[in-house]
């Protein structure tokens, strides 16, 4: 017979799921060792019950674990260091402890991390990523956790989130280095992430298309987030013809300088290259990278702030914010 004070416990759970005691404990701290369709039926009972552990509860009355969980695909990229900077700034503010999770852009470790998260009972999650896939959709679907998007965009419009505009910041990049080149290079991670192949792809279009240039399959280049990718496409770029690369992250936009510098090439003067994220990365090289400037800090920050207010059951006057970018010129265009 179920409890009959207001506390459920992992007991009653296992009975209503029809699994033992330890079969709920794993499930609820995130063990992949459960079948699939164990762990719904189980996660349903919890969200039925509203079953929460009493380690995590901290026997709350509110039931509010005072806890943010924040996504990151890699912890060691100085991007998103700098956004979980602005969050991590905010959520002190209100009095939040944050929960980092470091995906490793892999998309089934991005599930586990996730999961882990709910598990926890975690209050919220800013999510940092380069792609939305469907899997981590139907789990943010399926958790009543609110969930605040940085640095990362919803072609569906269906999560709050914070950016710039890519595609005109990509446009942008184009028409500065449009002044001195015929042929310019887009360079961006794997073109399946949204804000590369569908983003910033049709930015460097339109960016083509103002300055009558001629869109070249020819000079668009795939890379993984990695210094060592960027620079061994140097060789690919200036085989290319390219004399000038718009890069979109900037550890590839650093490899990218310098594997062509190696080849004897002198940036700017015979190749140029813009970056896109602005991180302390661009001060790393020699010469300094010219880049697209966004407030990385205030990302962050913004995008904690949103998630405070659903949390806390307030409106949300802008679900999709947009803030201004620039370009910050440096020595690497003339």
């Amino acid at each position: 017979m179920m409890n009959t004070d207001d506390t459920v416990t992992i007991y009653d759970v296992a009975r209503e799921a029809g699994v033992s005691m330890a079969t709920v404990s794993r499930v609820v701290n995130g063990n992949k060792n459960v079948k699939e369709n164990t762990r719904k039926k189980v996660l349903e009972v919890i969200d039925r019950l509203d079953y929460r552990p009493n380690a995590v509860a901290r026997g709350l009355a509110s039931k509010k674990t005072t806890t943010v969980g924040v996504v990151i695909p890699n912890i060691a990229n100085a991007y998103f260091a700098t956004l979980a900077k602005g969050i991590d700034d905010i959520a002190d503010m209100y009095k939040y402890n944050i929960v980092l999770a470091n995906s490793d852009e892999n998309d089934e470790k991005e599930i586990n991390v996730v999961n882990t998260l709910f598990s926890k009972q975690v209050d919220g999650i800013v999510f940092m990523g380069y792609h939305l896939t469907d899997k981590i959709r139907a789990e943010f679907s399926r958790s009543r956790t609110p969930i605040v998007l940085a640095g990362t965009v919803d072609l569906e419009h269906q999560l709050p989130s914070v950016n710039i505009d890519y595609a005109q910041a990509t446009a942008d990049a184009v028409q500065l280095l449009a002044k001195h080149n015929q042929k310019i290079a887009f360079v961006s991670g794997p073109l399946v992430d949204d804000i590369n192949g569908k983003i910033r792809l049709s930015g460097y279009k339109e960016g083509l298309k103002a300055n009558g240039l001629e869109f070249n399959e020819g000079l668009v280049f795939e890379s993984k987030y990695k210094y060592e990718e960027g620079y061994a496409l140097a060789d690919r770029l200036l085989n290319a013809g390219a004399t000038a690369a718009y890069v979109a992250e900037d550890e590839i936009a650093a490899g990218l300088l310098n594997g062509i510098a190696d080849k004897g090439v002198k940036v700017p003067e015979e190749f140029e290259v813009i970056t896109s994220d602005d991180s302390v990365v661009t001060k790393f090289t020699r010469p300094n990278l010219t880049s697209i400037s966004q407030p990385l800090y205030d990302i962050g920050a913004i995008a904690m702030r949103m998630l405070t207010k659903i949390m806390h059951k307030e409106d949300l006057e802008n679900r999709e914010v947009i803030l201004n970018h620039g370009i910050k010129e440096r020595q690497s265009t003339k």
